[in-house]
């Protein structure tokens, strides 16, 4: 039976330079271990400004790095990662995603604990890279609170369940453990 996958949680705010921390972090596994490195985007196109961003990121990703667009099916496609490093970025957008699509708040839970199994199956490293939501006031609606709530106890699961955690705050890392 392969070795039990090595999960990597990084967390931080908007541009707090936690993309850049996990593309370094996970170069370094990949370089480690002399395999590449497959690059999980959840993120979606719904306006021109988004459209950019993500030509912008896909044009800055190494040559050599696989990527997988999958705004849903998160779990599967890491189960289908064959790299031996793997980056998903990220999972507040995948929240996002889940939610807009109409899933429950029972059926996302559950989706976050299949996609931490499937990272756990994996022999390699799983990078995750998520927003830390919970330093702000309490939004004003209902729906930025179920979503401040849910992407939290998402960030609290795959937080404990990572071997190692980091928190970016203006562009530092504060290894959390």
């Amino acid at each position: 039976m392969p070795a039990a996958g090595r999960i990597v949680f990084v967390t931080g705010g908007a541009r707090s330079g936690k993309s850049t921390f996990a593309e370094r972090r996970v170069a370094q596994e990949a370089a480690r271990v002399g395999g590449g490195v497959t690059y999980l985007a959840t993120a979606q196109a719904f306006d021109d400004e988004m459209t950019g961003r993500i030509a912008r990121h896909r044009a800055d990703r190494p040559a050599g790095w696989v990527t997988h667009e999958e705004p849903l099916t998160v779990p599967a496609a890491l189960r289908a990662v064959t790299t031996p490093a793997a980056l998903l970025d990220c999972l507040s957008l995948w929240v996002s995603n889940l939610m807009l699509a109409g899933h429950t708040d029972e059926a996302m839970l559950n989706a976050a604990d299949d996609l931490l199994r499937a990272a756990r199956e994996r022999s390699g490293v799983t990078v995750l890279v998520t927003n830390e939501v919970g330093f702000g006031i309490v939004p004003d609606n209902a729906l930025a609170r179920r979503y401040r709530d849910l992407l939290g106890w998402v960030n609290q699961r795959a937080a404990a369940a990572s071997d190692e955690a980091h928190l970016i705050v203006s562009g530092l890392p504060l290894r959390l453990k």
